[in-house]
C-alpha cells in the first residue's frame, strides 16, 4: 500500500511480440506474457528488467509496466514512489 494515501498502488507486469518496433501493436494476442501485478513500482521495475533482460535476444520482443491505479481510479493523481 502506499505510505501516503494508504491505498494499495499496484502494476502490471506483460510483455510479447511486437508488429512493428515503432509502435506498440503486438503480434499475437494470444501470446502475451502476463507476467504478474506488483504491489510497487520499484519491484514491478525490476522484474520488467528481468524479463527484458532474459529476452533481449528477440529484438520484437518488449515487456511493460502499468500502473493500475490509474485505471482503477482515473481521477486520482499518484505520486510514484522513489
Amino acid at each position: 500500500m502506499s505510505k501516503e494515501t494508504g491505498k494499495q498502488h499496484l502494476h502490471l507486469v506483460f510483455g510479447g511480440e511486437l508488429k512493428d518496433l515503432s509502435g506498440h501493436e503486438f503480434q499475437d494476442l494470444s501470446k502475451i506474457d502476463i507476467v504478474g501485478v506488483y504491489p510497487d513500482y520499484a519491484t514491478a521495475e525490476s522484474v520488467w528488467r528481468s524479463k527484458a533482460q532474459a529476452t533481449v535476444d528477440n529484438a520484437q520482443m518488449r515487456y511493460f509496466v502499468a500502473d493500475l491505479s490509474l485505471l482503477l481510479d482515473p481521477a486520482t493523481k499518484v505520486k510514484e514512489e522513489a
